[in-house]
């Protein structure tokens, strides 16, 4: 990630923001996503407060010192709850340089599911084979003491992914293209997941030798995660699109 230059930093996560809108994952003008941009994960870029996803550009994301107690006196302060989950995540979570907090739909489904485990049910359902952290402890808005006690969850660097019981999707990375690649096959694999118990008719589970041996390969693919995010720059780039302004 530090080998990128703080240009291209900045551009990955607007074009991730666009695509979320493109992908219909945006909720408003809520939910957050963040990268770290120093050494030990403390400085970070985030989306400005109130700010459509479909509208940021590289040039319009803050920059933010997660052990800055007085980031929520600035005059361009961020979201409350940005600061409260985001910051927790970059002062608490060295190994997350990336971190993606949305709503989308079938992920959130899951969420608020009484048992919000995702089974192994296809491939791309196996690909989250015991690398997902289930919150059961939900407490309101994201503030401060509530990012907290969500991130002090993410022990783990192999579950990089958080069901966050009756709220939504946290999705963890070492950089943007990773963390959104991830994003991506968990809200299809909830997506598949869900019309599948719509059905109300028997699911064909994988067995867990099956299920963790695809694990490791789809999470061994690692040369394909960044390209996903560089060819979805391309077709914004393409359009003539200002997102890295």
């Amino acid at each position: 990630m530090l080998d990128q230059t703080h240009t291209d930093m900045r551009a990955d996560l607007a074009a991730a923001f666009r695509w979320a809108v493109r992908f219909n994952w945006h909720e408003g003008i809520a939910n957050h996503f963040s990268l770290a941009t120093n050494e030990d994960g403390t400085r970070f870029l985030i989306n400005p407060n109130a700010m459509h996803f479909a509208r940021i550009r590289a040039s319009d994301l803050l920059e933010l010192d997660a052990n800055d107690p007085e980031t929520l006196n600035m005059p361009n302060a961020p979201d409350p709850t940005a600061w409260g989950l985001h910051g927790a995540v970059h002062r608490n979570v060295p190994w997350a340089r990336a971190a993606l907090h949305l709503h989308p739909k079938y992920g959130t489904i899951l969420a608020s599911l009484k048992d919000s485990r995702l089974p192994a049910i296809d491939q791309n359902s196996a690909m989250f084979y015991d690398r997902v952290i289930i919150d059961e402890g939900y407490g309101g808005l994201a503030f401060e003491e509530e990012g907290e006690r969500i991130c002090s969850q993410f022990s783990d660097p192999q579950k990089r992914v958080m069901v966050m019981g009756n709220h939504g999707v946290m999705v963890l990375g070492e950089t943007v293209g990773e963390a959104f690649n991830r994003l991506y096959y968990f809200e299809r694999a909830c997506e598949t997941y869900i019309g599948a118990l719509q059905t109300g008719m028997p699911m064909r589970t994988l067995s867990d030798n099956v299920a963790a041996k695809t694990a490791d390969e789809m999470n061994d693919q690692t040369h394909l995660v960044d390209t996903h995010l560089a060819e979805l720059r391309k077709i914004l780039d393409a359009e003539g699109s200002d997102y890295a302004q």
